[in-house]
């Protein structure tokens, strides 16, 4: 691992132990010339400035042909570079020529935090500045790179100065681009929408823009801040993927674009829309980072560096390392309707059956008897919780459980005491009605003053009972952007100032309250990003919780993300969101894909399904760490054959893995499946267990070992189910 600067060919080489990223400087201009698998040499001669229409120093007559070929590192507007801009300003003057060209560099021995923002962090890391400018705009950008010594991602970001006399405008500020030839590659995209989030799509990369993006507020259930490039045939075990995945909560864009030299250019950043940032002489402007990751070895190898690099330098705080608590959390068990006593009955069965906490959802605070009215009003409700939060919470406590909460702090009900009292804290535009969704608006919280209250209302609840969990939630998008306290030429960064606002607010929560634990939620998974697993170690996947819609849902999740972050449970049948009976046994190996739990009303549900939860929960305990930890290996995708799912999660040291197989569709007349197993130490031998729901244990399959060259070459026989939506655990530990 390291990062090199050779002089004579003005070139910058970083290595982790299976990649390179190189760059070079050409008449001054910083030029992309290779990333892929770790390579000896610099690589610059890719950027081939031997041939036409070489550089400006050499051939002025034709720069604008250069501009328009040349590598970029990070491209600028306006120069006759056409193949999109990575930066974009304005001046004083309304002018928007933007030339950046080296200046100095510097390499370190440590990477630094982004000021207000969430990053990556670690020791043994290395990183490498290098500024740019443009001494007639007026204007430096300092970019940022840096490697850890355990992983072989790239992690990049930018900060833009205005150095000039005048104010300058941001137009386009985005973190990474990077220029490579085109070998027939695919786009990966995770798309979706609410309640089927994140459903994995690749598709061929033609001429033009490809890619995705979200002006919404948030970074949305319709599209996920990341796009990979993909080689021809791609799989999960072999081929060549880029990744790229932006640290960032809120609008964003991410493209690729193919040239009429069949080159591509890779974007990523801040969303232009709705973007416009105000620079005075001497401020500075912090982008977001964004995580770039090359993988030999198919989809497969860029998910566990993905998996890895989160789970190591991006979750924080003591349950980065501790299982999660077992909860039941009470929304799809009685909605708005319940009190006390209700919730109480629930913690009983819940303790009886090994369960470990109870959250309770909305409804609890304010008048809020259903969703259109109260958020913002953040007292308890004691027509419903009589005595008050802290008696209910000493009762569920009493029991042997922990207690959980939720709240929609960003929010506000026009029906609300606070709205009444504070009407110009909504985000509107004035003498323009905003419009509503579920009913309520946001709040302006880039205001100091909206800020603290929404602080402050948080912690009295906090501060009055032993709760031990949020879930922080956030039901709709924002639009009709406004704010009473920005000036008009500062109104473009009111989408900005919001996600900063909610990441302040979200680091003095778990500053104050360390032990903690946040699930961060947006009607489902519209926040699921890694901007937000900086402050909270999982999040709510999705609001549907059928086991069988889930499994392309976290399948898609799972390509980038650790298993360990997806918020996951079993609920009750038929199911609330698509009314499909699964059997509740497969409810629970789906969820134990994720942080585990349940949503249901453990006193109405079958009796043979209430038995099976401590069988399940004492499964979970079994295997939460090679879950959790473990190596992730998709062995087959109900997405893509509609038939049968699977998956492993492999120890580290590969003396044990865990393989799930669902299978969604029973066939007549069809013999077992032979399934070909990945990520096992081919000269291991391995013992095959299954766990027996009904005993709470597990048992021995067969008394034959089998060596993992052979699992993986040959195949395991997995019989034919009987039945659909039918599943297997099926547990290998090495002998020796």
């Amino acid at each position: 691992m390291g990062i090199s600067y050779d002089e004579r060919n003005m070139s910058f080489k970083l290595d982790t132990a299976k990649v390179s990223y190189c760059m070079a400087v050409a008449d001054g201009y910083l030029g992309h010339s290779y990333f892929g698998k770790r390579i000896s040499d610099d690589a610059s001669q890719l950027l081939r400035i031997k041939e036409a229409p070489y550089t400006p120093d050499k051939n002025a007559r034709d720069k604008l042909s250069f501009m328009d070929c040349f590598p970029m590192e990070y491209p600028t507007h306006g120069t006759g570079d056409f193949r999109g801009d990575a930066l974009k300003i304005r001046t004083a003057g309304g002018h928007r020529v933007c030339e950046l060209r080296y200046a100095s560099h510097e390499i370190t021995k440590e990477k630094k935090r982004l000021p207000g923002l969430p990053a990556t962090f670690g020791d043994k890391a290395e990183s490498l500045k290098i500024k740019l400018a443009d001494e007639i705009a007026g204007v430096e950008a300092e970019l940022n790179y840096s490697i850890f010594d355990d992983n072989d991602a790239v992690m990049r970001s930018v900060s833009i100065k205005n150095v000039s006399n005048e104010d300058i405008y941001l137009e386009r500020v985005l973190s990474a681009a990077f220029d490579m030839d085109n070998r027939e590659y695919s786009l990966i995209t995770l798309n979706g929408t609410w309640a089927r989030e994140r459903h994995i799509d690749i598709y061929p990369i033609g001429k033009g823009f490809h890619g995705v993006s979200s002006n919404r507020g948030e970074t949305s259930h319709q599209h996920q801040p990341f796009i990979g490039i993909a080689s021809k045939n791609i799989s999960q075990e072999t081929g060549e993927v880029y990744g790229v995945h932006l640290v960032y909560s809120g609008n964003f864009q991410a493209t690729v674009y193919n040239d009429q030299f069949d080159r591509l250019r890779v974007m990523s950043g801040i969303g232009e829309d709705d973007f416009e940032w105000k620079l005075s002489p001497g401020e500075e402007f912090v982008a977001p980072e964004v995580v770039l990751v090359y993988s030999s070895e198919g989809l497969g190898g860029m998910s566990r560096t993905f998996h890895d690099l989160y789970r190591d330098h991006l979750i924080r705080g003591k349950y980065r390392e501790l299982p999660r608590p077992v909860l039941i959390n009470n929304w799809e068990a009685t909605y708005f309707d319940f009190d006390d006593e209700k919730l109480v009955k629930i913690a009983e069965q819940a303790a009886k059956s090994g369960i470990e906490m109870l959250v309770m959802d909305d409804g609890w605070f304010g008048n809020r008897y259903d969703d259109n009215r109260a958020l913002g009003d953040w007292t308890v409700n004691e027509e419903k919780l009589k005595g008050g939060l802290g008696k209910l919470t000493e009762r569920v406590n009493a029991l042997g459980l922990k207690f959980g909460i939720w709240f929609e702090p960003e929010m506000i009900s026009p029906d609300s005491e606070l709205y009444r009292a504070h009407p110009d804290w909504a985000i509107a535009v004035p003498g323009r009605k905003a419009g509503l969704c579920r009913n309520q608006y946001v709040l302006d919280i880039t205001r100091k003053e909206i800020r603290d209250y929404v602080f402050d209302a948080v912690a009295k609840v906090l501060d009055s009972a032993n709760i031990e969990y949020v879930k922080w939630d956030m039901n709709r998008q924002l639009a009709d952007l406004g704010s009473l306290e920005l000036p008009a030429d500062r109104q473009g960064e009111l989408s900005h100032r919001y996600v900063l606002a909610v990441y302040e607010l979200q680091e003095r929560l778990i500053t104050k309250y360390p032990d903690l634990l946040l699930e961060n939620c947006s009607g489902g998974g519209a926040r699921f990003d890694p901007g937000m697993l900086y402050y909270s170690p999982q999040i709510w996947c999705s609001d549907d919780t059928d086991a069988i819609e889930r499994l392309a849902i976290q399948e898609g999740t799972a390509l980038i993300y650790p298993l360990s972050a997806m918020g996951a449970h079993v609920s009750d049948c038929p199911n609330h969101t698509v009314g499909r009976n699964t059997p509740f046994e497969t409810r629970g190996y789906v969820a134990l894909a994720g942080t585990f739990g349940y949503e249901l009303d453990i006193t109405k549900i079958p009796e043979a399904d209430r038995k099976q939860i401590p069988a399940q929960i004492k499964m979970y305990h079994r295997y939460h760490e090679l879950v959790a930890k473990g190596d992730y290996y998709r062995i087959a995708s109900y997405h893509e054959n509609r038939l049968w799912d699977a998956w492993m999660c492999v120890s580290k040291d590969k003396k044990e893995a865990l393989l799930t197989f669902i299978q969604v569709v029973g066939r007549p007349n069809h013999h077992s499946r032979i399934v070909r197993l990945s990520g096992l130490d081919p000269d291991k031998k391995y013992r095959l267990l299954s766990f027996d729901m009904e005993n709470a244990e597990e048992k021995i399959i067969s008394e034959v070992c089998l060596k993992g060259d052979t699992l993986m070459n040959a195949g395991l026989v997995i019989p034919q189910l009987w039945g659909d939506n039918k599943g297997l655990l099926i547990h290998l530990v090495s002998e020796g």
